[in-house]
């Protein structure tokens, strides 16, 4: 399993982070050890003191596929979830300086929290609305409609480069407001008003 994440999918997120809104989809990976599957706590790195959330909606594949056609890529996920992509921003940020990958902040073991997943059918595709509660407190609001890259798009691109198998993840990319997450912390990502995902942080 192969888990693909989009960044700067949203040009409000772009713009909080002084990023240009990119031509193509902007894409990076996470190894399988980065799940958090099933309510698992998530643990605060030592090697970071500025562990950011952002909530992304996710694809699950559904067949095998290379070199898909946009106008086919909708045959290629009956399922949407949610998850977050944690993310080490002062490591990140000391990276991107040195122009280096973005793994180590990216893909650290648990920084790819996972909630359940709801059948496309139940959906308007183009118009997912999602968000993320931390403690209670509103802090991300997204609707797909927003996204720069569509998941057609997306799809299509990675597997230009990447033979797609059933059960691949692709993270989608996350609205803005973004931000810091602390010992104690309670997130709690929705699809629609359907709570979808919990995750502490310790």
């Amino acid at each position: 399993m192969k888990i693909f994440c989009v960044g700067r999918n949203y040009s409000e997120h772009a713009k909080e982070l002084g990023n240009a809104v990119p031509e193509n989809p902007v894409i990076f990976s996470k190894p399988d050890t980065a799940l958090l599957k099933n309510g698992e706590p998530f643990y605060l790195p030592d090697f970071s003191n500025d562990v950011h959330h952002e909530v992304e909606l996710v694809i699950k594949i559904s067949k095998v596929g290379k070199k898909i056609q946009e106008q086919f890529a909708g045959n290629y996920f009956n399922e949407i979830g949610i998850g977050i992509d944690f993310t080490a921003r002062d490591l990140q940020n000391s990276l991107k300086t040195k122009g280096l990958p973005w793994e180590l902040a990216k893909g650290f073991d648990g920084s790819a929290p996972l909630g359940e997943f709801i059948n496309v059918k139940e959906l308007d595709l183009r118009k997912i609305h999602f968000s993320l509660k931390k403690n209670g407190g509103l802090v991300q609001s997204g609707n797909a409609e927003q996204m720069i890259f569509t998941f057609e798009k997306i799809i299509s691109f990675v597997s230009q480069y990447f033979t797609l198998k059933v059960g691949d993840l692709i993270y989608t990319g996350t609205p803005a407001g973004v931000g810091r997450v602390e010992a104690g912390d309670k997130l709690e990502g929705f699809i629609e008003d359907k709570l979808m995902l919990t995750c502490e942080v310790k």
